[in-house]
Parts: structure tokens; C-alpha cells; sequence
């Protein structure tokens, strides 16, 4: 499972759960982003949302969390991502979840054309939501979409709740509210210095 996850938040485990159990899944691997190359914010340093990752699904013994990503040099890439785990897993099956929003860009991505080759790929979708926008591009039949209520929980609304003082309570894991507000990483300090401003 793709993303920032900046900060990590309950629509992003209840979506893999339910995709685990519907798909019948091992395992799902969460990978936090590296350094997104298409963010157009300032995202909040990748050891952070890693760590994040893993106070949140560390109660879970089919998740777990990979530093492919927080741990490569520069800019990363799906299609990098998805070559090294190919190369691991050659003999499995591979899915890549990702969110109903990041997979209408799909085409915009590096190789998206050997994305879609070497992984299954599903969008967690909010009810009622569908991607009829990819029809045109030859890319839907090879998307699986899965609707997952709780993904209405955004990082956004996240970041800027905690940013203006608003509770996060049964938005986000207990643990990722602790760290975050420990480390002061959406606070009013960030924003006076021009970090990570909420959109």
C-alpha cells in the first residue's frame, strides 16, 4: 500500500484490512513515500511519516512497514518501488493499493505502462465514487476499485484539525497523535515557518 501517509489515519488501515480480507491478501506492506516527486507541498521529513506508519499498524500481524522508498536517494518512483519488489518476489502475486485520487494520475506517472505490468493494481474508493475519468485512457480494466467507507478521513483535514488546535480523536491511531504532537509536526510553530502549511 502506497502513499505520504502524512500523517497515517484509520481510513488508510481500515482500507487495507478490507482489501486484505476481500482479496484474501498475506500480507500488505505499507510503503511511505520517499520524497513524492508530484507533491506540490512541503511534506513532512520521511523517517517521521515512516515511524508513524509503524506505531499504526504494529498491532496488526498482516501489516507491516517497508523503507524501500524512505531510505532510496532522491526523488522516488512507483515503477522503481515495484521493480525491487518484483525482483524480491518473483514468484508472488503483487497488488498495489493506492487511493481512488492518486490512481486518476496514473497516466502522469514514470512508466506507468510497466506499473500496471507488474502489479495488480486497486484504488480504495469512497463509495459512490468511481473512476470512469480512466475509461478514455485504456487504463480501467486494469484497476481494481474497492469501496471503503472511512476514506471521507482525509491527511489534509488531519493536518490542518491539529494544526488549529481541533481534536484528531478516532481520526487517527492514538500513538500517530502522540508522536505527532511530540514532534510538533503540524503545529502553529511549522507554519510560522512556512512549513507544511495546511491546504
Amino acid at each position: 500500500m502506497g502513499g505520504t501517509f502524512d500523517p497515517i489515519h484509520l481510513g488508510h488501515l481500515v482500507a487495507a484490512e478490507q482489501i486484505r480480507a476481500d482479496l484474501a491478501l498475506d500480507e500488505v506492506v505499507f510503503i511511505p513515500a520517499g520524497a513524492p516527486w508530484q507533491k506540490a507541498r512541503e511534506v513532512t521529513p520521511a523517517e517521521h511519516r515512516y515511524l508513524m506508519t509503524v506505531l499504526a499498524t504494529a498491532a496488526n500481524p498482516a501489516f507491516s512497514v517497508s523503507r524501500v522508498e524512505v531510505d532510496a536517494p532522491g526523488p522516488t518512483y512507483t515503477v522503481d518501488t515495484l521493480r525491487a519488489l518484483r525482483e524480491r518476489l518473483p514468484d508472488e502475486d503483487l497488488f498495489f493499493i493506492t487511493g481512488a485520487d492518486a490512481i486518476l494520475s496514473i497516466l502522469t506517472w514514470r512508466d506507468a505502462t510497466e506499473c500496471l505490468e507488474l502489479a495488480e493494481f486497486v484504488a480504495a474508493t469512497r463509495p459512490g465514487h468511481d473512476l470512469s475519468d480512466l475509461e478514455e485512457t485504456g487504463v480501467r480494466e486494469k484497476v481494481m476499485a474497492v469501496d471503503v467507507p472511512a476514506l471521507a478521513i482525509s491527511s489534509t483535514d488531519v493536518r490542518e484539525r491539529i494544526a488549529a488546535g481541533r481534536p484528531v480523536t478516532y481520526l487517527i491511531p492514538r500513538e500517530v497523535e502522540q508522536y505527532a504532537r511530540k514532534h510538533g509536526l503540524y503545529g502553529t510553530e511549522r507554519q510560522r515557518l512556512g512549513i507544511d502549511q495546511p491546504r
